[in-house]
């Protein structure tokens, strides 16, 4: 396996390297809460999914979800960690106008989940394991609104109790790539499972960076961390600004003090949020309405049994089974609908066709129409319908580029829209000895400079007897037909 390389920033005293830790929180798909039965759609209007349990009422006990606690177990086995048998849920107490308890439910000493890895790679090639610590559930605050009226904040509590799943790593990562790096395949790897949607711009996935600076060899110093940061180039960016803020602090002569920080993404910088708590500080101590979370061995080797194939292991395979190129594997394991799509596509066809047609014909189309994947202007099925058609002779190549925008246009099957234009490719060996004989005589003069060794106006010839025949000549027999009266 491939190392990466050390990457540092120069500063005005010397290069400096990154010491970068992620705390990712991941929404569970689930259609209720962890522990009420409050719905968790997304764009609902304002309080409008809350339970009395979600709104602190006095009183209401707590009951956990078991598909929130399956999508742990899963996502801890997607990672390669260990799950804990043995776990309990702590209050993590703490005053905010959008925690109506007064406490977060969450995971302290005894996660669900334990220690495990993830391989990324960068740019380059090479690759790198990042140790995760560890994956624990927990429930979310609501949402403070600043911006509704001019004196008054807002509160919705939609998001109170939505089920999050905080996946801690090491401190394992040394450059904004590779920060970039580890939470874009955290999020694929949760997407394939079907255990966080990933959506960055709806709050189902952010991270907390936390980034601190040292001189190459040296032990660790002070860390900030730079909190609730929605998508993975902010994240990159804010690695990036804390750690130059860090290095002038050092540089002149300064502290850098241990606190919470905001990434400014129109400035680009950091700026101090508040000074940052350390465990005593939030009091914790296991929930009295929630008994320990005792699972069955037999249960979660049941769910390990049911993972789907994971994004390494379908590339792996397509570049073994398939012949693809490593690049080519990448592109189309990216997303798990794309891997499918193209999976149909390529069913019994020739694999290497098939991955051409998608990522290019298919993923222009997609970008042409604003179309995703999950709703494609062509279907993948009518895809490998037109291979099918390119195969047995019935369409040629320029053809079946033709069929596939009037596809995109019309939503139709490439055999309906051949039948409907009349583009099926002529195999009839009397029409193309006809078309080549009328285009020699046409151009006796270029005939006899090919008879006298100009043989580069081959493809003039074949270029003619196409436009003759509307390009529905078959390729290969028309190239026969040429050669033949040319000889």
């Amino acid at each position: 396996m491939s190392t990466t390389t050390t990457y540092t920033i120069e500063g005005r005293t010397g290069p400096w390297e990154l010491v970068i830790g992620l705390e990712v929180h991941a929404q569970v798909i689930s259609r209720a809460k962890l522990f009420s039965g409050a719905a968790t759609a997304f764009g609902a209007g304002p309080n409008t999914q809350v339970s009395f349990i979600d709104a602190g009422f006095p009183g209401m006990l707590p009951v956990i979800n078991r598909e929130c606690v399956a999508q742990a177990v899963r996502t801890g086995l997607g990672l390669k960690a260990q799950i804990n048998l043995w776990s309990r849920f702590d209050r993590k107490n703490y005053f905010y106008a959008d925690l109506p308890q007064g406490y977060q439910i969450s995971q302290y000493a005894h996660p669900i989940v334990g220690r495990g890895a993830v391989e990324i790679e960068l740019a380059d090639g090479t690759t790198k394991i990042i140790g995760i610590t560890r994956l624990h559930l927990e429930q979310d605050a609501g949402k403070s609104l600043h911006d509704q009226h001019p004196a008054k904040s807002f509160i919705d509590l939609n998001r109170s109790g939505v089920a999050l799943m905080e996946i801690v790593s090491e401190p394992d990562m040394r450059s904004p790539e590779e920060a970039g790096a580890y939470l874009a395949k955290l999020r694929q790897i949760m997407r394939y499972l079907g255990t966080c949607d990933g959506n960055m711009d709806e709050g189902s996935l952010r991270a907390d960076v936390n980034v601190s600076v040292r001189r190459p060899g040296e032990g660790y110093r002070t860390r900030c961390e730079v909190k609730n940061v929605n998508s993975i180039r902010f994240v990159m960016q804010a690695v990036e600004a804390e750690a130059r803020r860090q290095i002038e602090v050092w540089e002149e002569g300064g502290e850098v003090e241990q606190e919470t920080r905001l990434f400014d993404t129109v400035r680009g910088a950091t700026r101090s949020m508040r000074s940052k708590e350390e465990a005593h500080d939030y009091r914790y101590f296991p929930d009295p309405d929630l008994p320990p979370l005792v699972l069955d061995a037999a249960w979660v080797e049941e769910l390990r049994a049911g993972l789907p194939e994971l994004p390494d292991a379908r590339r792996a395979r397509y570049i073994r089974d398939f012949g693809l190129s490593p690049y080519d594997a990448q592109v189309l394991t990216a997303e798990k609908e794309t891997a499918l799509y193209y999976e149909t596509v390529a069913k019994g066809r020739d694999p290497k066709l098939a991955a051409n047609w998608v990522m290019g014909d298919l993923f222009a189309a997609l970008n042409r129409t604003k179309r995703t994947i999950e709703d494609p202007p062509v279907r993948a099925e009518h895809l490998g319908a037109l291979l099918d058609l390119m195969r047995d002779g019935t369409l040629s190549g320029k053809l079946a580029k033709e069929v596939f925008e009037a596809m995109v246009e019309s939503g139709k099957s490439p055999g309906a829209i051949v039948e409907e234009r009349g583009l099926r490719q002529v195999t009839d060996t009397g029409a193309i000895e006809r078309a080549v004989e009328a285009v020699l005589a046409a151009n006796a003069d270029k005939v006899a400079e090919y008879r006298a060794g100009k043989e580069k106006l081959f493809g003039f010839f074949v270029g003619q007897v196409m436009k003759a025949m509307q390009g529905k000549g078959n390729p290969a027999l028309v190239n026969e037909a040429l050669k033949r009266r040319l000889a």
